[in-house]
């Protein structure tokens, strides 16, 4: 009976009184960078994450500062990541708060903000333990966790060359519960899927984009990365259990219940980035409760939940065949049949820029040069088209599903490029030590030029002896920052080779160690394909957002995400935009997304697709949305950073309701 009181009051309605929506309140952190937080609400406080990893508790209703807690001030240097959420847990009084700063994961008091110092270390444990790996390699967590009963349990955000894990803890004191190695251990299920001596080589294949969690079925489903090195498999040849996996696990043990791989043997970064979707559709007049999971390539795969078996058939296609002696492509790649792709999937004539004749004429110049073959392009050291590109299709914000059994989901557009470069000179020799090192650790991020990709958050290192000290840049190193993880499983001498080349420091000498030679291969670097005015250089929409009916396996509608308002003003049709954070849906009928490179908040209605109302945000709003209801009243959060896809960055929370 409260709950209709509710929505007849104030709850926010499709076309109704959506337009109505104003700002109650605003929050600046004082934080600057990539602000990705989906903002956690209970008992009336906000909980959010701040673009430099402090915790901070608002009152929900007026955006009041409750609680701050700096991660720094009990394990100063630990370097921040992208943080995208938190962890609630209560017991009657006992109320916490999980969230993750570097390697640590501290559990705080959710009423106060200090750390419980019955948990881990005094209110802390280190991530990089409990990982039945050597040592303590300083892991992470971006993507938070889920809560079950007295356990929490999380994925892990490794470096390539640390073995990924899914683990559960006792939410009170921080023990480890259960385990599951998402890359075997010899002798473990999937490791006859790799070639001998392969842990030696490789890691990876960990889940950081998030997990879902079927309660009722003691199901947790989760989606993993590439194993490492991403980008060269030359020594890891095979399919590659659990990497690019959607697995599911008993949520009281860890073991495994049943997998799919989405894709074998990656050599392209296709990471399922995104995080599983549970929903319930209805087939032959049957409620049947599936797991939906997106791709980078724009595809949606369908499984019963319990037994994962697929809704729609899947058909193994084959794919380009590596140009490349050392490096062997797996023979074929999976694809649903239905529903269909939610992008395009290959770039080919029909999708040259037609913003100008400029933009039209370099789409013909490049295709005709370089050639296109998917998201599987053939190793090869010529430059070609990869489309769907490592920024998806969908991305890490995920998708929204309502009991209908619709899946509302966000996806880009983007041509990217793809290249291997040799780690040898042309007399066939290897490298200098210390250029050979970054090449190998550094390259794919910050390029073989160290030019960078400012637009994916890893910046140019050609003048970084310029901007930094060289034991500030040596502490990013071996604690990470950003986007980049740590590399403290790197040898001290690897390090100091990295920093001497970044420095442009003499090299001393050195006797080639055959072994310490590293792979043929690296990938030149993450590098978008965009015209010289700087869009991307396909035909638009950019990004687009889509209503997929899963009970028929057939899309409902598609609409443009963004605008370029110098474009639009030029008389081309809205573009989209490229877009990071995903959307919400409410009971009210609406869908509410930030994700744009325009610094706008949108609502849509679920049934249509159509825009219904939409207000400036300080920043983008790569984040995405939360909504809640406080004394009657429904509002809707994000958490606006920008700093995605090179745009101004800081850390505001905004929050909208309806008019008293």
């Amino acid at each position: 009976m409260i709950a209709l009181v509710v929505s007849i009051h104030r709850w926010i309605k499709s076309n109704k009184n959506v337009t109505q929506l104003e700002v109650a309140w605003t929050f600046i952190t004082g934080d600057s960078a990539m602000y990705q937080t989906n903002n956690l609400i209970a008992n009336g406080r906000l909980f959010s994450v701040t673009p430099v990893s402090r915790v901070i508790c608002l009152d929900a209703a007026n955006g009041q500062l409750l609680w701050s807690f700096d991660p720094e001030s009990v394990n100063p240097g630990s370097g921040d990541a992208d943080q995208r959420g938190l962890m609630y847990w209560q017991d009657d009084d006992d109320q916490r708060i999980m969230s993750a700063k570097g390697a640590w994961l501290y559990s705080l008091d959710a009423k106060s903000g200090a750390p419980v110092k019955s948990f881990g270390e005094g209110g802390w444990i280190h991530l990089g333990e409990a990982l039945d790996v050597e040592g303590r390699p300083n892991v992470g967590l971006n993507t938070p966790g889920y809560i079950y009963r007295d356990m929490f349990i999380i994925g892990t955000n490794v470096p390539e060359d640390v073995p990924g894990a899914i683990r559960a803890f006792d939410v009170r004191t921080g023990e480890r519960k259960w385990i599951f190695h998402t890359l075997p251990r010899p002798g473990e299920y999937g490791s006859e899927t790799w070639p001998p001596d392969y842990l030696k080589r490789t890691g990876g294949a960990s889940d950081w984009s998030g997990i879902a969690i079927d309660t009722a079925r003691g199901i947790v489903y989760a989606s993993t990365e590439t194993a490492g090195p991403d980008f060269y498999g030359g020594e890891r040849f095979g399919q590659n259990l659990f990497a690019n996996s959607l697995v599911a696990l008993d949520i009281n043990t860890g073991q495994r219940l049943w997998h799919h791989q989405l894709v074998h043997h990656d050599l392209w970064d296709m990471d399922l980035c995104t995080p599983p979707t549970l929903l319930s559709i209805t087939q032959n007049g049957q409620k049947r409760d599936i797991v939906a999971q997106g791709t980078k390539m724009g595809l949606l795969f369908v499984f019963d939940r319990e037994t994962g078996e697929p809704i729609w058939p899947i058909e193994e296609r084959p794919v380009p065949q590596s140009k490349l002696s050392e490096v062997k492509t797996w023979p074929t790649q999976p694809f649903p049949t239905i529903p269909p792709p939610l992008t395009s999937q290959r770039y080919t004539e029909e999708d040259y820029s037609d913003i100008s004749p400029l933009a039209k004429q370099l789409s013909m110049d490049v295709i005709s040069r370089s050639g296109s073959s998917g998201s599987f392009p053939a190793p090869g050291l010529e430059q070609t088209i990869i489309f769907p590109g490592y920024d998806g299709g969908m991305e890490w914000g995920g998708s929204a599903a309502d009991p209908d059994g619709i899946l509302y989901v966000n996806v880009n557009e983007i041509p990217w490029f793809y290249q291997l470069v040799k780690t040898k000179g042309p007399d066939g020799k290897p490298l200098p030590f210390g250029e050979r090192n970054y090449l190998v650790q550094c390259a794919s991020c910050h390029g073989i030029d160290r030019s960078g990709y400012p637009e994916g958050g890893f910046p140019s290192l050609v003048d970084v002896s310029q901007r930094l000290q060289k034991p500030a840049v040596k502490v990013l190193i071996d604690h990470g920052g950003g986007r980049m993880p740590a590399f403290n499983q790197l040898s001290e001498e690897r390090k100091e080779s990295i920093l001497r080349y970044l420095f442009n420091e003499p090299e001393p000498p050195r006797e080639f160690q055959p072994d310490e030679d590293g792979p043929p291969y690296v990938f030149r670097g993450f590098q978008r394909w965009f015209d010289r005015e700087g869009y991307p250089a396909i035909k638009p929409p950019w990004g687009t957002l889509n209503a997929v009916d899963l009970n028929t396996g057939t899309i409902k509608w598609k609409v443009p995400l963004g605008e370029y308002k110098e474009l639009t003003a030029r008389g081309i049709p809205i573009t989209g935009t490229e877009n990071y954070g995903g959307p919400v849906v409410t009971a009210g009928g609406l869908i509410f997304i930030g994700a744009t490179a325009d610094s706008q908040f949108r609502a849509f209605d679920k049934n249509t697709g159509e825009m219904v109302w939409q207000h400036d945000l300080p920043l983008d709003g790569n984040a995405t949305p939360s909504t809640y209801m406080i004394n009657g009243k429904q509002y809707v959060v994000i958490s606006a950073g920008g700093a995605k896809t090179n745009r101004p960055k800081g850390g505001t929370l905004v929050a909208f309701k309806l008019p008293d």
